[in-house]
């Protein structure tokens, strides 16, 4: 839907064709959090998400005037927690890689971290404050892409689409499980997980997360802040509701919520906010996060004239969504992607034997 905003607001007719099955997009929390993520050995994706989060207020700005509604952005920033000393320790080395990194990080001392956030456990060791991570309620978000899409003249049809057409080496539209086809000079792949026949090679395995919708019934409050954990972390809503996640499960397309992953995040959660388990439960949804093998999206123009592809942002399709569609929209104008964006060139796997 980003892509298709962008694509129309550069005068593109644009056509999304969407069967309507769950996406990423509802399960996801939202967390607009590049500094907390990150992690040595992935400065590629670092990189694009600090791109990303720097244009993230200014495109809900955008998208909020464009669409009359409000995509749920919060500035209010991530808090990393430790609760004993081994996770204290790998606290400090992961500031000191922030640093090294020049990401602004502030270290919290437990009673600084408990008058930031009162709601955090006595027993908190260390804390980690990411002040520039903010969070996005994906729902909102889609439901106002949406409406600004139609706005700007594009048009959504309920659809399965089942393959790539092409007609002489280039691409010719998308052909749709009835046999029909719907031409088009220019078609983009934005599948998540799901599978299309197309003349390019991007592998897409899918990730199980699992997570819980909270709410507590004297509204907000409990949390200002995003708290992450190790394994688990708690999003706030400003209208009281809460995203607790997420499970990391390379178990193929199985989407059924367990009682043993709940388990985890409600046991790992209430040692740093106790709060939690006093929430009541509005929702148990699994979802399938799209990973590439080398865990970094595929963006831009594929091997076929006229092929371009968004897929496999793994955790980060909601962060990378602006970014993404600023270009596709220009490669689908026919221009060329700045030199950073080769990291998530798509013709890198067709170079990759099977």
């Amino acid at each position: 839907m980003a892509c298709a905003w962008r694509a129309a607001g550069r005068g593109l007719r644009t056509v999304v064709l969407d069967a309507g099955d769950p996406g990423a997009w509802q399960v996801a929390a939202g967390m607009l959090a590049p500094v907390a993520e990150a992690e040595p050995g992935d400065a590629d994706a670092v990189e694009l998400g600090l791109r990303a989060a720097r244009g993230f207020a200014g495109f809900c700005a955008e998208l909020a005037e464009a669409s009359g509604e409000d995509p749920g952005h919060r500035p209010t920033g991530t808090l990393l927690v430790a609760r004993d000393r081994d996770e204290a320790e790998a606290l400090e080395r992961a500031l000191a890689f922030r640093r090294e990194l020049g990401l602004d990080v502030v270290r919290l001392r437990p009673s600084q971290a408990r008058r930031a956030e009162p709601a955090l456990a006595p027993t908190v060791r260390l804390a980690l404050d990411s002040p520039g991570d903010h969070s996005v309620d994906p729902r909102r978000l889609v439901a106002a892409l949406g409406t600004a899409f139609e706005r700007a003249g594009g048009t959504l049809r309920r659809a399965r689409v089942a393959g790539v057409a092409t007609q002489d080496d280039r691409v010719a539209g998308l052909r749709l499980d009835t046999g029909d086809v719907v031409r088009a000079g220019r078609v983009l792949v934005a599948t998540g997980t799901g599978t299309v026949e197309a003349p390019d090679r991007v592998p897409v395995r899918p990730v199980k997360g699992q997570i819980l919708r909270l709410r507590d019934p004297r509204g907000p409050g409990l949390i200002e802040r995003t708290v992450r954990g190790p394994g688990c972390y708690l999003v706030p809503r400003a209208d009281g509701g809460y995203v607790l996640g997420a499970t990391m499960e390379e178990r193929g397309h199985d989407t059924a919520p367990t009682a043993g992953g709940v388990y985890e995040l409600l046991r790992d959660m209430s040692e740093i906010v106790p709060g939690v388990l006093e929430l009541e439960v509005e929702e148990l949804i699994a979802g399938l996060r799209p990973a590439t093998p080398d865990n970094l999206p595929a963006i831009g123009s594929g091997t076929v004239d006229g092929l371009l592809w968004a897929t496999g942002h793994f955790r980060n399709g909601i962060l990378l969504a602006p970014l993404t569609a600023d270009l596709i929209a220009a490669a689908a104008c026919g221009e060329r992607l700045p030199e950073w964006a080769a990291v998530a060139d798509p013709r890198r796997f067709a170079r990759v034997p099977a």
